[in-house]
């Protein structure tokens, strides 16, 4: 696997995303969760999405239960609760691990790419990845990072 686009995931509905259909988008892919103290970012990363979504940004949500155990709930309700709380329309995947041997290949691609402060291991939810339209992992933020600090960086990719 070379590149972001040769991979796929499961919707928070159960259908198949072929990431290829990403070709020439800069991506930003982030594990969240709902129950977390970084949960109130989603506003943030939605805000990001309705304003660089025209000009090529593409944000994907992937819940992840691993951290204190802080998405606890179906796909459904995690998605509902995201729209519901959050106003978010971006794109909801299957919950999935981030880290350790059945972490999703997605997850294993984006951290042998960057490196965090725990080496290549997710530190915590909201750990968020930017990818360039070439499909090339470029930054990865910490849980820390408000979206609003993206900004810059999402701004000079999309050109």
């Amino acid at each position: 696997m070379e590149t972001i686009y040769d991979f796929k995931a499961l919707t928070s509905k159960g259908q198949e995303l072929d990431f290829a259909q990403f070709k020439g988008k800069v991506l930003l892919i982030v594990n969240t969760a709902s129950k977390c103290g970084f949960t109130p970012q989603f506003k943030g990363l939605e805000e990001l999405n309705q304003r660089y979504k025209e000009r090529g940004l593409v944000t994907i949500g992937f819940p992840c239960n691993q951290f204190n155990h802080q998405d606890p709930g179906t796909d459904s309700e995690i998605e509902g609760f995201c729209q519901l709380n959050y106003g978010v329309t971006f794109q909801i995947m299957k919950k999935i691990n981030v880290n350790g041997d059945d972490a999703h290949p997605i997850f294993k691609f984006l951290k042998s790419k960057t490196k965090g402060l725990l080496g290549s291991a997710i530190k915590w939810n909201f750990t968020k990845f930017l990818i360039s339209r070439d499909g090339e992992v470029i930054k990865r933020y910490a849980p820390t990072t408000a979206p609003e600090k993206l900004v810059k960086d999402i701004e000079e990719m999309l050109g």
